[in-house]
């Protein structure tokens, strides 16, 4: 483990096209899911741009209309091509930046995140060729890290935690970072993102969904 901290990450963000994704909350969500999906995605990116060790944000889509809305919001964009899955998204973006740099994969669905909390972790990250922060069930993963001339070699979806410890990458000793590891898949899952604090678009998604729900 070596003692240099690394600054001036890029992060690359995979969105899907709105109307694709949050599926599993499509029975709770409605007819607000696509709504929700790109709120989340907002949201997330807008608090990764905030944050100080973070010098780009590289949102990897399919969707024109998203990648414009992303655009706007000070992140650089890139077409996804023929969707190949998460995984291969993010090595596009990737191969897109070079490996002089450091280079972390954010997952798009933390709308309560904090741009300290992405701080802390990537300071931690810098000194690990290869690194990785599980979400809060500790079997999924929402932020994967390679640092200047490292491979890149993400390995999101399902059981992700142990393949990226089976691929030799370091898990993050960060105990705490909720707003981070807080990712929404679900409505109990959205619930606590807000109990944490989401930004606002989010917030503005979620009150006509949960306003439908019972509980």
């Amino acid at each position: 483990m070596s003692n240099t901290v690394v600054a001036g990450w890029t992060l690359i963000v995979p969105v899907k096209p709105p109307t694709l994704g949050k599926s599993r909350l499509a029975g709770a969500a409605g007819a607000h899911r696509a709504a929700l999906a790109l709120a989340v995605a907002l949201d997330t990116v807008a608090a990764a741009l905030r944050c100080p060790a973070v010098a780009e944000v590289l949102v990897v889509t399919g969707d024109p209309s998203a990648a414009a809305e992303f655009a706007a919001l000070g992140a650089r964009t890139l077409p996804e091509g023929t969707p190949q899955g998460l995984n291969e998204a993010l090595r596009r973006g990737a191969e897109s930046i070079g490996s002089a740099v450091p280079r972390a994969a954010l997952q798009a669905d933390l709308p309560a995140l904090r741009p300290d909390d992405l701080a802390s972790a990537l300071s931690c990250a810098s000194a690990y060729p290869q690194g990785f922060l599980a979400d809060s069930a500790r079997t999924g993963t929402v932020l994967y890290t390679a640092s200047p001339g490292a491979s890149f070699s993400p390995a999101f979806g399902g059981a992700s935690r142990a393949r990226h410890l089976a691929l030799g990458a370091a898990e993050l000793p960060c105990p705490e970072l909720a707003s981070l590891r807080t990712d929404v898949d679900t409505l109990d899952d959205l619930r606590a993102a807000l109990g944490l604090g989401v930004g606002p678009r989010t917030a503005e998604v979620a009150s006509l969904i949960l306003a439908c729900s019972p509980g």
